[in-house]
């Protein structure tokens, strides 16, 4: 596999330092709200990377944090008048019900920063010893010119950081460009003991301290949103680097930011819209699907016409499976017909930096194929096709048995038995009547010898 690295800016192939092994780390949510569309692209797409390195043979050692302690979480618990952890871990658990409905595998680990003081205080303490870090009236900075190639991630000069932070200067900085390790409490907020007073972490020595624990000293893959190159993992490289003999992470890997209106959805900026939004008007399915429909690296528009197409792509997939799977109850074709081709050029997509974009394209080839070849194949091609399909759409992460949320699967079925006592009774009016209801639904229904099939119309 050949992952484009944003460290080198080149695509290289994948060399894990264990053979078969990939430990891969991603930035998870700050949890103060419900995660929007733009959140869920890093994990949709890297739980594809996962799924594809699994069946490419790897072991995969997956770790997504939770970050639990913040300003913003702190705010809404004084807000509502409770204890910081109940806003955080019901949005925990919010973002499981999301993550959840997108068909994301579960990580391998979920750390939570409040879970990882010692070890956050620890490695501090190990920075101020080898001088890279300083303490001030109980805050503690990391000495961002201290470290080896500060910037080398994000290709930024530390002259031109330096002069962009003294617009805000801060006094207790040796350098504008050093950043916080350990808060300083301040009345009212959440603390924890340290040797420099009570406080809790800084940011970004949260994900260094969970990357090592959880993976080891050296990241095979760390991935995130390309918002987070700077200063979020520059200042990952810098205190992990600072402590530890080789690289912290070998590979890096960001996903381009989701637009709207030509601006990136922000919750700050008040222009998103919920995960559930989008689940709720057309399912977790699609949205699923239209996060894949763009290669992971390039800015993704939001728009209806986007979603739209991405649910008529769903359909069209379900439509095709459907369709083999009925006419694998009685075969009518000999036709032998290979379907390999269609994988080949599936992989060769994902191997390729993850395209997903592409291997769409292959598993809308492949629906094509069957789609004009179905009443002639045969059944072992039949078998082969859906075989094929099936496959795609696990790496994908993709449910083919799933149904739209277009209506209620009860009255859909309650209807079809009420057209079918309707016919039974040979009331031909009362079984038309239903069956044009059931289209107006967007359902099309056919009558098999093994009974009433139905399945939704594609937009």
């Amino acid at each position: 596999m050949k992952i484009y690295n944003t460290l080198t800016r080149k695509k290289e192939d994948f060399v894990p330092i264990q053979p078969k092994h990939a430990g891969i780390y991603i930035c998870g949510p700050t949890v103060y709200n419900f995660i929007h569309i733009g959140n869920a692209r890093p994990y949709v797409v890297f739980d594809v990377l996962r799924r594809y390195l699994t069946h490419q043979g790897y072991t995969v050692n997956y770790v997504q944090n939770f970050t639990d302690i913040d300003d913003r979480i702190i705010a809404q618990a004084n807000e509502q008048d409770v204890d910081f952890l109940q806003i955080s871990n019901r949005y925990i658990t919010e973002f499981f019900t999301d993550t959840d409905g997108l068909n994301i595998a579960r990580a391998t680990h979920y750390p939570r920063v409040t879970e990882e003081i010692p070890g956050i205080i620890a490695l501090v303490q190990h920075l101020i010893t080898r001088g890279y870090a300083y303490e001030v009236a109980g805050t503690v900075y990391f000495c961002a010119p201290k470290a080896d190639n500060y910037g080398k991630l994000s290709k930024k000069n530390i002259e031109d950081l330096e002069a962009g932070a003294r617009v805000e200067i801060n006094a207790d900085k040796q350098n504008p460009s050093d950043f916080v390790l350990w808060k300083a409490a301040k009345e009212g907020e959440p603390s924890w003991p340290s040797p420099w007073g009570d406080g809790r972490p800084g940011w970004h020595i949260e994900c260094s301290v969970m990357a090592r624990k959880y993976i080891g000293k050296t990241v095979d893959i760390h991935a995130g949103g390309v918002d987070l190159i700077f200063p979020h993992h520059e200042n990952e490289i810098a205190q992990s680097e600072a402590e530890m003999e080789g690289p912290f992470v070998n590979y890096w890997m960001h996903n381009g930011m989701l637009l709207l209106d030509n601006k990136k959805m922000s919750k700050s900026e008040g222009n998103f819209f919920l995960v559930r939004e989008v689940a709720e008007k057309y399912s977790y399915e699609v949205a699923r699907f239209y996060l894949l429909s763009g290669h992971y690296r390039m800015p993704l528009n939001f728009s209806e016409e986007l979603i739209q197409a991405a649910a008529n792509g769903v359909e069209r997939i379900r439509n095709c499976k459907t369709n083999l799977t009925d006419a694998l109850q009685n075969p009518q074709g000999t036709q032998t017909l290979d379907a390999t081709p269609f994988r080949a050029d599936f992989l060769a997509a994902l191997a390729d930096d993850l395209n997903t974009a592409n291997a769409i394209t292959a598993l809308f080839d492949l629906v094509k194929f069957a789609n004009i070849n179905i009443s002639t194949a045969s059944a072992q091609s039949l078998q082969a096709l859906l075989d094929e399909m099936h496959f795609m759409a696990e790496i994908l992460g993709l449910n083919l048995s799933a149904t739209e949320n277009k209506g209620d699967t009860a009255e859909i079925e309650a209807l079809i038995e009420q057209r079918n006592a309707s016919k039974a009774a040979k009331n031909w009016a009362a079984a038309d009547e239903i069956r044009d209801a059931l289209a107006n639904m967007g359902v099309i229904i056919k009558d098999t010898r093994e009974g009433t099939k139905w399945h939704y119309a594609q937009n």
